[in-house]
C-alpha cells in the first residue's frame, strides 16, 4: 500500500502557514470545533471544495436529542446500546446523550432555525427510536439550515481563516507528533503546509468507495487514509451503514428519501404492490436500518426488480407539505407526485460507524492530532448507528476537543518543522480517462463484494481486485486531485475489506451470508494501523458487557 498521495517539493520551496490549530473539514463537526476553538486562538480551516459542501449540507432527517419532558437521556443511551448491536461504547454514549441537550441549546442560540410547534422544539420519531426526538429544520433540509447557520457564524469571525480548495494531503509529523499537514491548492496546482499546534481531523466518511451512495462525490475518505498513513489506530471499518432509502433513478444521484417519512407513517411496497417489512421484523418500517436494508435487498432479489418503493399516500397531504418540501421538490423535477405516487427506492452506502480512533475528548493516538464527525470513531454507534445520532456526535465530541485541544497545545519551538511520510516509489502516472475507469471499477467491486451482503469468497475477490488495481495505479499521483483520491479510495477500500474478512459473524450493518449468526465471541471491536513495509496491522478494543445495568451503571 502506498505511504504517501503526492510527488514532493523539497521543503524549503514550499510555502508554510502558521496557525494555532488547523481544522480539516467544514462540515457540522469541523465548523463547530472552529468556532468554539477561535476564543483560544486563530484558526485556519481547509475544505477541499466550497465551504458548505460536504455531506452536513445533504442531512434531512435531524438531530436527536432528548428534550421532551417525556424523554430522558437515560432512554436515549438505551436506544443508542440496543440499535448498536453489543458494540458501542457506553461511557461515550453517555456522553452524547447527555450532554447532546446543551450543544443542540447552544446551536439554537447560535442561528440554527430548528422547526418549532407552537413556540416548542418540533420533534419526529425514526427507527429505533422509542419517542419523538427527532430535532429538523426547513421540514426534511436540516442539514442545509446547520451548514447555513454555522458558515455565517464563521465568515463573521476575524479568528477564523477558511481556505477553501484545499485538498489534505498528508500530516506532517515532528519527534512522533503530529504537527499540521501539507495540502495542495486546487486552484494553483501548489502544495501548502500549515504548521498548528493542535490539528482536528473532521474530513467525513467513505461514501463514494460504494457505486450507490447518498454521499456528495467529495466524500472520498482522504482523512481516515492520511490518518493511517501516519500511524494512527482506526476502528470499525467493517461497519458502513446502508441507507435503506435512496430515491432510484437511472442516471440520477442517490437522493436520500429520509428514514423520517416512514417514522410518519409511510410504508414499503415491493414491485407487487406489497407491503413487506412487517413480515421481516416485529417494527416493520421502523425496524434498524440494517434490517431494512436486508429486507429490500431479499425483496428486490426476490421479485428481481431494481429497487421497492415508498408509499406516502396514507399520509395527509398536508403533513407531507410541511414536513418533507425538499423531498416533494426533488421528486417533481423526475415527474414524482409524492402524494399520489409511489416513491422507486434502493438501499445505498450512507454513513460509516468507524474511523479514526478517538477517547471522548477527541484525542486520536497520535499525539497532536484529533478528530470528530464522520471521520472519528469515538465507539458511540457500534456496529449500527441510531438514527439521528451522528450530527449530535459531531456537536457534543467536537465541543469536547474545543477544550481539550488548547490545554494540550504542542509547543512547536521544540519540535521539528515537521514532514509529510515518506514518498512512495515513483510510478507511471495514469491519464485521467483511466482514472476515472479505475475509480468506476473500485466503486462497483465494492458494492458487488463488500456492501450489504458479504461472505469470505467474495471479500477475497474483492482484496484479489484491489490489489491488482493497486498495481496500476501511480504512486506517486504528482499533485492531482483526482489521482490523490483515488489512491484515498483504494487504502480506504482494502481497510474495510480486511476488517470485514476478520469479523467471522454477522452484528449490525456487517452481514456475513456464510456466518449470518452473531457470535457473542466477536463482542469486541476490530482495530487497524499501519505497520512496517505498509502492511495492516490488526488489534482488538475490548467492549463494556451491554444491557439495562450496564446502561444504568
Amino acid at each position: 500500500m502506498a505511504t504517501s498521495c503526492a510527488g514532493r517539493k523539497e521543503a524549503s520551496l514550499l510555502q508554510t502557514i502558521e496557525t494555532d490549530f488547523l481544522v480539516v473539514g467544514s462540515g457540522i463537526g469541523g465548523l463547530w470545533a472552529a468556532l468554539g476553538l477561535a476564543e483560544r486562538g486563530h484558526v485556519t480551516v481547509i475544505t477541499k471544495d466550497l465551504l458548505t459542501e460536504g455531506s452536513t449540507l445533504y442531512a434531512q432527517g435531524g438531530v436527536a436529542v432528548a428534550w421532551r419532558p417525556d424523554d430522558s437521556p437515560e432512554l436515549h443511551l438505551e436506544d443508542t446500546v440496543r440499535a448498536s448491536a453489543g458494540l458501542c461504547d457506553i461511557h461515550a454514549a453517555r456522553i452524547l446523550t447527555e450532554e447532546g441537550p446543551e450543544q443542540v441549546a447552544k446551536l439554537i442560540r447560535m442561528g440554527a432555525r430548528f422547526d418549532t410547534d407552537h413556540g416548542a422544539l418540533a420533534l419526529t420519531l425514526e427507527a429505533a427510536h422509542r419517542a419523538r426526538r427527532i430535532a429538523h429544520a426547513l421540514g426534511d433540509a436540516t442539514g442545509r439550515e446547520i451548514a447555513r447557520a454555522l458558515s455565517v457564524q464563521a465568515a463573521a469571525r476575524h479568528e477564523v481563516k477558511v481556505l477553501e480548495h484545499t485538498f489534505l494531503l498528508d500530516f506532517l509529523l515532528a519527534n512522533g507528533c503530529c504537527v499540521g499537514a501539507s495540502s495542495l491548492d486546487l486552484r494553483t496546482g501548489e502544495e501548502l503546509r500549515f504548521r498548528a499546534k493542535a490539528t482536528l481531523l473532521a474530513s467525513g466518511g467513505i461514501g463514494q468507495i460504494y457505486r450507490l451512495t447518498t454521499n456528495p462525490p467529495v466524500v472520498t475518505g482522504d482523512g481516515i487514509a492520511a490518518a493511517f498513513r501516519v500511524g494512527a489506530r482506526l476502528a470499525d471499518m467493517e461497519f458502513t451503514q446502508f441507507h435503506p432509502t435512496a430515491l432510484d433513478k437511472p442516471s440520477y444521484p442517490k437522493f436520500l428519501i429520509s428514514e423520517a417519512v416512514r417514522g410518519e407513517g409511510a410504508v414499503l411496497r415491493n414491485s407487487r404492490g406489497e407491503r413487506f417489512m412487517p413480515g421481516y421484523h416485529p417494527d416493520a418500517e421502523l425496524a434498524p436500518r440494517d434490517v431494512v436494508a436486508r429486507a429490500i435487498m431479499c425483496e428486490m432479489q426476490r421479485t428481481k426488480q431494481p429497487h421497492v418503493y415508498v408509499d406516502l399516500r396514507e399520509i395527509p397531504p398536508e403533513v407531507v407539505r410541511q414536513r418533507f418540501p425538499n423531498i416533494a421538490a426533488h421528486c417533481q423535477e423526475l415527474g414524482l407526485d409524492i402524494l399520489t405516487d409511489l416513491v422507486p427506492v434502493t438501499p445505498a452506502a450512507h454513513y460509516l460507524m468507524g474511523g479514526v480512533v478517538v477517547d471522548v475528548d477527541g484525542r486520536s493516538s497520535l499525539p497532536g492530532l484529533y478528530a470528530c464527525g464522520e471521520v472519528a470513531c469515538t465507539g458511540v454507534h457500534g456496529a449500527n448507528r441510531l438514527a439521528s445520532n451522528s450530527m449530535l456526535e459531531a456537536l457534543v465530541f467536537g465541543a469536547r476537543c474545543i477544550k481539550a485541544m488548547p490545554d494540550e497545545a504542542l509547543a512547536l519551538d521544540k519540535l521539528g518543522p515537521g514532514e509529510p511520510p515518506a514518498p512512495a516509489p515513483t510510478g507511471a502516472a495514469l491519464a485521467s480517462e483511466a482514472q476515472q475507469r479505475l475509480r468506476a471499477r473500485l466503486r462497483d467491486l465494492t458494492w458487488d463484494r463488500v456492501g450489504i451482503l458479504r461472505s469470505a469468497e467474495s471479500l477475497a475477490q474483492a482484496q484479489k481486485a484491489l490489489d491488482e488495481m493497486a498495481e496500476e495505479v501511480s504512486l506517486t499521483p504528482g499533485g492531482q486531485r483526482e489521482a490523490a483520491e483515488l489512491w484515498n479510495m483504494l487504502t480506504v477500500a482494502r481497510l474495510v475489506v480486511r476488517a470485514a474478512a476478520l469479523r467471522t459473524e454477522s452484528r449490525g450493518a456487517h452481514y456475513r451470508t456464510d456466518y449470518p449468526e452473531t457470535d457473542d465471541s466477536w463482542q469486541r471491536r476490530v482495530g487497524l494501523m499501519r505497520g512496517e513495509h505498509n502492511q495492516i496491522n490488526v488489534f482488538f478494543l475490548e467492549v463494556q458487557p451491554h444491557g439495562e445495568e450496564a446502561c444504568r451503571a
